[in-house]
């Protein structure tokens, strides 16, 4: 009597695990004591990508002359440039050095001059044609000048810097394949960066992506090193850098 009942009790536990197995197979015995339950097949975990190391770009370092320097550190200082970027060309060195409204340092590049040799425009030199302007008249000014884009002959959108004399920073203009602008340009020496009609020419590649991006918007400063003057004559209000804390060329 004992092994019947023994009997019929374990047919019902058989009956009642098999059922349990049929209705929820996650609460096997397996599954109950904490294993993780199986991936289905044909399911696939999802592939980690791999992080990709960010590498640190250093920042640009300008290559200051003592004039640029002092430019530069009292603009900073007595922030005259307001809330617009600028430029501080170095015509003596044929340089351009960029900062943001901040301040900040984005770039130096080498640039084209007018061909004469001088700190002003020849008075109505602006209502001249490009034939009728001698070699001597063909000078870069020198100044502070309020700068916005606008278009030119032709439709070309400039960096306007003196309107009413044609002065204008602009991409290096390569129609006149004798002049070699794009050579001058890349060459050690300043001697032959002299060969505009008075504007300012750039390597096309600053110019599309990091001049014109900063000025197209809203305009800049710009300020023109002279050649022969004194700094001190153009600009009079640099004498004041020793008292506004700057040190020239940080």
């Amino acid at each position: 009597m004992h092994n019947r009942a023994f009997a019929a009790v374990w047919r019902t536990a058989r009956l009642v695990a098999l059922l349990l197995v049929l209705i929820a197979p996650d609460l096997s015995p397996v599954a109950a004591a904490g294993s993780p339950p199986r991936a289905r097949k044909g399911s696939a975990r999802p592939r980690q990508k791999p992080v990709k190391a960010k590498v640190a770009v250093p920042a640009p370092i300008p290559v200051y002359s003592e004039g640029s320097g002092r430019m530069a550190a009292w603009v900073a200082a007595a922030h005259d440039n307001g809330a617009l970027p600028y430029l501080v060309i170095d015509k003596q060195a044929a340089s351009l050095l960029m900062f943001s409204a901040k301040g900040d340092f984005l770039g130096q590049t080498p640039v084209l001059l007018g061909i004469g040799v001088g700190d002003d425009s020849s008075p109505g030199v602006g209502a001249k044609s490009l034939a009728e302007i001698g070699p001597a008249e063909r000078t870069t000014p020198a100044g502070r000048f309020v700068a916005k884009f606008g278009r030119a002959f032709g439709g070309q959108r400039v960096l306007w810097v003196d309107y009413a004399n044609s002065v204008a920073v602009h991409a290096v203009i390569t129609t006149n394949k004798s002049e070699h602008r794009v050579e001058r340009l890349l060459s050690p020496t300043v001697d032959d960066n002299r060969i505009s009609f008075g504007c300012i020419n750039v390597g096309t590649d600053f110019y599309a992506r990091k001049l014109r991006p900063l000025f197209q918007r809203k305009g800049g400063i710009v300020y023109i090193l002279p050649d022969t003057k004194p700094l001190d004559d153009v600009f009079p209000r640099v004498r004041l850098l020793p008292y506004l804390g700057a040190t020239p060329g940080e």
